[in-house]
């Protein structure tokens, strides 16, 4: 008897670690395409509408006042450099060390780096809906640089 329960707590155990693998990966996946690529390298607007959520909000702090930048001021902004043809030589990357999820609930941190530069570490939050995991809410950290 108490070698069936515990196989039957193993097996739920592997069953939940996989499942969480599996969200771990969609959630950087969704970062990488819809933030790093669709934002940062301005790879498409379809990507950027495919990742965020449309109540997303990116909170910035500036002298102690918060500010809120709603997900369709980025992009139209996203859309105007674009129609600009303002080239982009710099390509961002993304290193994602960290996906906590609980549930349908996850953040993750995102560190930035620009020719080689850590120049952000930004805090997402993402929640997972019937279409996948989307981004709805961003803090970041800006690195100084010398």
């Amino acid at each position: 008897m108490k070698r069936n329960l515990l196989l039957f707590v193993f097996v739920i155990l592997a069953i939940t670690s996989i499942a969480q693998d599996a969200d771990r990966e969609a959630i950087k996946h969704v970062i990488q395409q819809a933030y790093v690529e669709g934002i940062h390298n301005r790879a498409g607007i379809h990507l950027v509408e495919a990742g965020f959520h449309p109540g997303f909000e990116m909170l910035s702090m500036t002298n102690g006042l918060l500010s809120r930048f709603p997900i369709y001021s980025w992009i139209s902004n996203l859309k105007k450099a674009m129609s600009e043809n303002k080239p982009h030589t710099v390509k961002t990357t993304a290193d994602i060390p960290m996906v906590d999820i609980a549930g349908d609930a996850a953040v993750a941190r995102v560190e930035l780096f620009r020719d080689g530069l850590h120049t952000f570490t930004d805090y997402m939050c993402l929640y997972k809906f019937e279409d996948g995991w989307k981004i709805v809410v961003k803090t970041y950290y800006r690195i100084p640089q010398q």
